[in-house]
């Protein structure tokens, strides 16, 4: 690809973004309602649609397809596991928010268990968010650096701020009715970039659609069912629809991000239709992708096209840039830039606007205040700042030459969700006690680390064996909620607390 391709190509491509941008924000300016839920009037439909761009992300996009080889279709079990997680978040956690009418989504927290644990809650969610939005923003602006910025002299870091740049000149006035319509068209370019990807790779291989399902189920990687040793194969069925429920309900039902956008909706009847049909079409879209990561393969033995291998080690998750951008003629390459640039967009736009919302609801109080120019100010400088968190957190992401730690920060990032899920299973569940608010937080420590030795000392290992001889999958979430939800009991006593929580 020419450089004057690749500058037309994000040129037009946030044009597109300003202009909307523009329009969405000529009549309602810049209030915080609209910023933090859309001034509640989203249309359901769009809401849908626009929040598979911000579940799959930038990593999904190369990921996904590049780890076939080594799982599989085994994914789709997980996927199959989000979907009942999803049903259980729009029937059991969104009536809930929507009868306490929460801009975000934490403050229960701080009704049914108090100041403390509210706090704690709120800051899970911003660091664990930070964290991840950074990693799956940094590795794709790695795939970016690395197979087109390099060429031009462009160093890393002014592609990181420059990309951040731009998120934050779209999202800063708008907020969430901005990006209810830009996800919804990034959502659209994402998709279309799946398609349109298989097309040209069956294309390649003359393949037509009917011939290409037959080709990837004859294939060594289309098995999706595993039911084979429970203990030592993470990949097993169980476990992996289980991780995908608990998952889901974690990183989904209790995250601000993704909520935030269903809580923008205009009653929870529609929001509910939201989530139903955004369920639905999360499931076939992965489907779709794992079925690229199939055929890219094919194409790839077809053509003795050797997966990547970036500082000695072998990278799956840069195959499908491999090829797209080395193996693809323009028109294909382009429509791949295209997805992961929406992709990623989509992602670290919603997740910026829900930090923000977050920190100016739970710390600040903003919701409780009479709205100023002031405090439009103050919303304005906390977007600011957590654009420049996520900017020095990819920098020290960069800075590390050893990926696997990286990819362990993300990991023990990740686990931060476990107390959540924790936090919020003890609220609902347990109607009768109230714990010691100020001892939460050291729970919410404590939960983690636990599971974390947990992780590190269990696993099927015959040279070597573990303290705990089983492999743990995603189902370890489980664990993590469940020593919170043990935690909090024991903290706890009876008392009265408002039964309509």
């Amino acid at each position: 690809m020419q450089p004057i391709t690749i500058l037309l190509f994000f040129v037009s491509y946030f044009i597109v973004l300003f202009g909307i941008s523009y329009f969405m924000n000529k009549k309602s300016g810049s209030s915080n309602d609209t910023f933090f839920k859309a001034n509640s009037k989203s249309p359901w439909y769009l809401v849908a649609f626009g929040m598979i761009g911000t579940a799959l992300s930038g990593v999904t996009f190369i990921s996904v397809p590049g780890a076939v080889e080594a799982n599989q279709f085994a994914y789709f079990q997980f996927i199959l596991g989000n979907a009942i997680g999803f049903i259980i978040v729009a029937t059991v956690l969104l009536p809930l928010y929507y009868k306490l009418n929460l801009t975000s989504i934490y403050t229960y927290i701080e009704q049914r268990l108090g100041y403390f644990s509210y706090k704690t809650a709120s800051f899970i969610f911003l660091l664990s968010r930070t964290i991840g939005s950074a990693f799956r923003l940094y590795l794709v602006v790695l795939v970016l650096q690395n197979f087109v910025f390099n060429t031009y002299g462009i160093p890393f870091w002014a592609t990181v701020l420059i990309s951040l740049g731009l998120i934050f000149a779209y999202t800063y006035k708008g907020g969430l009715k901005t990006i209810i319509i830009t996800d919804t068209l990034q959502t659209l370019f994402l998709v279309s970039s799946v398609f349109f990807t298989i097309y040209f790779v069956c294309d390649s291989l003359n393949l037509g659609f009917s011939e290409a399902i037959v080709e990837i189920d004859a294939s060594k990687y289309s098995k999706i069912f595993f039911f084979e040793d429970f203990i030592g194969s993470g990949q097993h069925f169980v476990k992996q629809i289980l991780g995908g429920v608990f998952v889901t309900i974690a990183m989904v039902g209790l995250d601000q991000d993704l909520m935030q956008k269903n809580l923008s909706c205009k009653n929870i009847k529609e929001a509910q239709k939201n989530m139903f049909t955004f369920t639905g079409i999360f499931v076939i879209i992965n489907l779709f992708f794992l079925s690229v990561g199939a055929l890219l393969y094919l194409f790839a033995t077809k053509n003795n096209i050797p997966v990547p291998v970036l500082d000695g080690a072998v990278r799956t998750d840069l195959l499908f840039p491999e090829i797209a951008f080395n193996h693809f003629a323009l028109i294909p390459a382009v429509v791949f830039l295209l997805g992961l640039t929406a992709a990623t967009f989509a992602t670290t736009d919603s997740a910026l606007t829900a930090l923000t919302t977050s920190f100016c609801i739970d710390f600040l109080g903003m919701e409780k205040k009479e709205e100023t120019k002031n405090t439009v100010k103050t919303r304005h400088l906390v977007h600011i700042g957590f654009s420049l968190a996520i900017f020095f957190v990819i920098l020290i992401f960069n800075s590390l030459t050893n990926q696997s730690v990286v990819k362990l920060i993300f990991k023990v990032a990740s686990y931060t969700y476990g107390p959540l899920l924790g936090l919020f299973a003890f609220g609902i569940l347990v109607k009768n006690r109230s714990v010691k608010d100020k001892l939460v937080p050291f729970i919410c420590l404590l939960s983690p680390a636990i599971t974390f030795l947990i992780s590190m000392n269990s696993g099927i290992d015959a040279e070597a064996p573990k303290l705990i001889p089983y492999a743990f999958a995603e189902e370890l979430i489980i664990v993590n909620g469940l020593i919170t939800f043990i935690g909090l009991y024991l903290i706890s006593k009876k008392g009265e607390i408002n039964t309509d929580l």
